[in-house]
């Protein structure tokens, strides 16, 4: 009923009267505006007069129905605590592959190492559920493949200079556009589920938060619509898991990559290291030139230090 009274909204640029809808889908008056308000908390700028009901313009709503084939997969909430815990209750449930869980806010949104991720009004943040077939010992894979499709869409859709960061940030420049997380269960000796969440400043101002981030809306000089980036990213993401066994992901990945050749500090759990990153490995470990040698990084939070003489 919901998606029948936006389509008819859709098509019509006039003033629709309650009465008319009620007519026209043979439900009551009071049904009619149940559905409008709930289409008003998914984000929809309905403007209610004596005369009845009109739809503004509403190009950056994330709602199940701007995603015509994937509606029965997005799962959209004005406010979560985290799309990272409504995404695990989903895939825990046995949700298809695919399925995404969006939301317009976060407020206990994070980053690695339980780090605070700003999601304010006007980013973009949702959670991919994936059924990789692919032992544990592979679900890396997934990861550098959600990074690198993410910064081929920015490359490719809105012509923004988008780079990767290990493990899985995207830079443009030296500035922080997205970043991503994961999280894994397993049934036996194979992947049950890997969630990708994905925080993106789109429409947002993030530098309140981080000076050295930068937004999308920042970049392009306007706004930019989150649901053609949403929609661009789940689809060749799809596109890529289903048509490869990923085993060249990390060589592709590293093309694109700002971050070997630089000096890093990385943080773990336990300690910070410092050196020269000078690959990934097949296993998508960062290898360190330190003072005592090569050292690998397995996890942690990287930090590009500033370009100086010789850091190239």
């Amino acid at each position: 009923m919901t998606s029948d009274i936006l389509a008819i909204l859709k098509a019509n640029d006039d003033t629709l009267s309650g009465e008319a809808l009620s007519a026209r889908l043979g439900v009551t008056r009071v049904t009619i505006w149940k559905h409008i308000q709930k289409l008003r908390e998914y984000g929809y700028a309905i403007e209610a007069t004596p005369k009845g009901y009109r739809l503004d313009d509403s190009f950056d709503v994330i709602s199940p129905w701007e995603f015509p084939g994937r509606s029965d997969r997005i799962q959209y909430f004005p406010e979560v605590d985290s799309t990272m815990d409504v995404a695990r209750d989903l895939a825990r449930k046995g949700c298809p592959a695919y399925t995404a869980a969006a939301a317009g806010r976060q407020r206990k949104g994070r980053g690695r190492l339980d780090r605070r991720w700003d999601s304010t009004d006007g980013g973009l943040y949702f959670t991919v559920v994936v059924r990789p077939d692919l032992p544990p010992v592979l679900g890396y894979r997934v990861n550098f493949c959600a990074s690198l499709t993410l910064a081929g869409i920015l490359r490719e859709r809105f012509d923004v200079p988008a780079r990767v960061k290990w493990p899985n940030d995207i830079l443009v420049g030296e500035k922080k556009l997205a970043g991503l997380l994961s999280e894994m269960e397993t049934r036996s000796d194979m992947i049950s589920f890997i969630n990708i969440g994905i925080g993106i400043n789109v429409n947002n101002d993030p530098t309140v938060a981080e000076p050295s981030a930068v937004s999308l809306s920042r970049i392009k000089g306007a706004p930019v619509c989150r649901k053609t980036v949403l929609s661009g990213f789940l689809d060749a993401f799809q596109e890529r898991m289903e048509a490869d066994d990923l085993s060249t992901i990390i060589d592709e990945w590293k093309e694109y990559a700002l971050t070997i050749g630089r000096r890093v500090r990385v943080a773990t759990v336990n300690e910070v290291y410092e050196g020269r990153a000078v690959d990934v490995d097949e296993s998508g470990a960062l290898i360190l030139e330190t003072g005592e040698g090569l050292r690998k990084v397995v996890h942690g939070d990287c930090f590009h230090q500033p370009y100086m003489e010789g850091n190239k």
